[in-house]
């Protein structure tokens, strides 16, 4: 077990207990959650790094390491269904669109076919994780009373509920658009993965 793969069942791991802290309605413990949540993410950030360097690549690794990017970022959007800042069918279809793309992909490297992912994709993930983020930090922000109080008005203009759905909507769109392409690019592929 190298340390790139030992990072990404830590990822895993942290997965639950960012949720858990997220959902808390504590204060405190919504703020340690956005601190759990960026050192899942780096872990994310530095196995790739360590992998990639010392060529710690392995199957497990391949099968579980993008495996483990998508459920964090997918619990995180679950989250913010929860506490009623997104709607559940954008999430869902974000969900649905990520895992489908992450499991063919993982899917046809195991039988030796590597699909390609494009800059759109990239700047996909990009996106969404600036969003994450921002939400994140919005909430941190509105549950943390010093905080709020000192920045009211900025906060009234950052929580904004159109402003979210609609920049949600937007990410909605390029993932479910993002995740067409991808398939369509890689169709000659996926009929030999098929067959």
């Amino acid at each position: 077990m190298v340390l790139p793969n030992q990072l990404t069942i830590l990822r895993i791991i942290l997965t639950p207990i960012f949720l858990y802290l997220f959902l808390s309605n504590n204060p405190l413990l919504i703020q340690i959650s956005l601190g759990v949540f960026l050192i899942a993410a780096l872990t994310d950030w530095y196995d790739g790094w360590l992998a990639r360097k010392f060529n710690y690549i392995t199957d497990w690794g391949k099968f579980w390491d993008p495996l483990a990017d998508k459920i964090l970022t997918s619990t995180a959007f679950l989250g913010f269904v929860f506490v009623g800042l997104l709607p559940l069918w954008m999430v869902l279809l974000i969900i649905f669109r990520d895992l489908f793309v992450t499991l063919l992909r993982v899917f046809a490297e195991s039988h030796g076919y590597n699909f390609v992912t494009t800059y759109y994709a990239k700047w996909k993930t990009l996106l969404q994780m600036a969003f994450l983020y921002y939400l994140l930090l919005l909430y941190v922000g509105i549950n943390t009373k010093e905080i709020y109080l000192k920045y009211n008005d900025l906060f009234t203009v950052l929580s904004n509920k159109q402003f979210i759905y609609f920049t949600m909507l937007v990410i909605t769109i390029i993932t479910v658009h993002s995740g067409i392409t991808y398939l369509l690019k890689n169709k000659h592929l996926i009929s030999k993965l098929l067959k």
